[in-house]
């Protein structure tokens, strides 16, 4: 009974993760491509709350249950698919945090640039596609999450 609800509680947990992260890419780059500063800035605005309510608990939580998982199954977490799992957990936070501190930045610059009814500034740009080029890796290492909790591989 134990095993299932934390299963549960972790799979939902890493859904929350995914699902976050690939709505907030989703929507971001739709605002970006219309130009309009004061969508940008709405959307960027809805971004980092999503981020802080949803991603930032995930986040949390996720290492909890799945240790605590891993303890009421009997794994060890020196097992290699545990372990190649938190270093793609950690690489993930590495891009994932500065994220975070651009997100509320393109939002200052957007928000900056819609009261003066001017367009996205050159700086906005910038941090965008790094905004982005953080995105793809950070994504990549979730999905490869997934994969090793499915299949639990042996590896070495």
């Amino acid at each position: 009974m134990a095993v299932d609800i934390l299963r549960w509680l972790h799979v939902i947990g890493a859904a929350v993760l995914l699902g976050t992260g690939a709505g907030i890419a989703f929507f971001m780059l739709m605002a970006h491509r219309t130009r309009d500063a004061a969508l940008v800035a709405h959307v960027a605005a809805t971004v980092v709350l999503a981020d802080t309510l949803f991603t930032a608990t995930a986040v949390v939580l996720q290492p909890v249950t799945g240790a605590l998982l891993a303890r009421e199954s009997g794994w060890s977490l020196g097992e290699p698919w545990i372990l190649l799992s938190l270093g793609l957990y950690v690489l993930t936070g590495v891009f994932w945090l500065p994220v975070v501190v651009i997100q509320l930045r393109l939002r200052d610059l957007a928000r900056a640039a819609a009261a003066d009814r001017m367009p996205l500034p050159e700086g906005y740009q910038r941090l965008f596609r790094i905004w982005f080029a953080c995105g793809i890796p950070a994504f990549a290492a979730v999905l490869a999450i997934f994969w090793l909790m499915l299949s639990r591989p042996a590896l070495w």
